[in-house]
C-alpha cells in the first residue's frame, strides 16, 4: 500500500471530484491521503475532509506565498493542532521564488510554526524553493530538529537533502522526480536513506509521467513510487513498504492501519 503524504484535495481542480479521487485510490492500493493547510480562511476546508473521511488526515499553517491572507496566531496554531485528526504543522517554509525584497514577514511566520511544532510535537512539512539555506538556518536557529518534519516536493541538491536529515527531518518527493530534465532530484532519490523517504504528490500540481500536464490526483502517487523503486533498483513492493512505515513513524497520531 501505499500513502499520499502531501495534496490539496480542497482545492476546486478536486474539491468537486472527491468520491472519484478515492476510488481511484482505492484502484491504487493508495490508503491514506494527508490534506495540507495553505492559509486560515480556507482552513476549515481541509479540516472538513479530514472528519468527513477516515483515510484523510490534515495539517494547519500558512504556505510561504500567502502574503496578504489572515495569519494564524501561535495560539490558533495550538488549539487546532489539538484536533485529533490535525497532524502536522504546515505547510510552512520559505519561497523565494515568488516573493523578492524585504521578506522578514515570510521568516517570521515560518519561526512561529516551528514553534507551535515544539510546543505540539507535531512535525513540520516545510516549503522550501531559491531559499535553502535560509530554510536550514531557520529551522536550527528555532530548534527543529526537536520535532522534525519532511521537506516537502524536495527539489534541492543531495547536499541540502543531507543537512535536512541531518536534522531529523524526512526528504518527500512528488511527480517531479519523474520527469526527464529533473536529473538533481534523481539523484537525491537514489541516495536517501530507505527509512527517511516519503512520496507525494502535491496534487493537484505537478502530476508524475505519464499524466504530466493534467490535474494530479493520490492515486498518481503510484507513478512516484514506481519510479523511485526503478532509480533505486528495488522492488516496487520494498519501496511501497518503507514509505508507508515512514509515515506512520513521524505522523505518529495516525492510527496504524486506519
Amino acid at each position: 500500500m501505499l500513502i499520499d503524504s502531501h495534496c490539496h484535495l480542497n482545492f476546486p481542480d478536486l474539491a468537486n471530484r472527491i468520491d472519484d479521487i478515492r476510488a481511484n485510490m482505492a484502484a491504487a492500493d493508495v490508503t491514506h491521503a494527508l490534506v495540507i493547510s495553505v492559509n486560515a480562511p480556507r482552513y476549515p476546508e481541509v479540516l472538513a475532509l479530514a472528519e468527513q473521511f477516515d483515510n484523510f488526515y490534515a495539517t494547519v499553517g500558512v504556505h510561504p506565498d500567502e502574503q496578504t491572507v489572515p495569519e494564524f496566531s501561535l495560539e490558533d496554531l495550538l488549539a487546532a493542532a489539538a484536533h485529533p485528526k490535525v497532524v502536522g504543522i504546515g505547510e510552512t517554509g520559505l519561497d523565494y521564488h515568488w516573493h523578492k525584497g524585504e521578506l522578514t514577514w515570510q521568516r517570521d511566520r515560518f519561526r512561529l510554526h516551528i514553534q507551535a511544532a515544539r510546543q505540539t510535537g507535531l512535525p513540520l512539512i516545510v516549503h522550501t524553493r531559491e531559499a535553502a539555506q535560509d530554510t536550514l538556518a531557520i529551522l536550527r536557529e528555532e530548534g527543529a530538529a526537536e520535532v522534525g518534519g519532511v521537506m516537502h516536493c524536495f527539489t534541492e541538491d543531495w547536499t541540502v537533502a543531507q543537512a535536512a536529515l541531518d536534522l531529523g527531518f524526512y526528504i518527500s518527493l512528488s511527480g517531479i522526480v519523474t520527469f526527464k530534465n529533473a536529473a538533481v532530484v534523481k539523484d537525491v532519490a537514489r541516495r536517501v536513506p530507505l527509512d527517511r523517504l516519503l512520496v507525494e504528490t502535491d496534487a493537484p500540481y505537478l502530476a508524475p509521467m505519464p499524466h504530466r500536464g493534467k490535474t494530479n490526483e493520490p492515486a498518481f502517487v503510484r507513478h512516484v513510487a514506481e519510479h523511485i523503486a526503478d532509480l533505486r533498483g528495488v522492488p516496487f513492493a520494498t519501496l511501497a513498504e518503507a514509505t508507508t512505515a515512514n509515515f506512520f513513524r513521524l505522523f505518529s497520531k495516525v492510527p496504524h492501519g486506519v
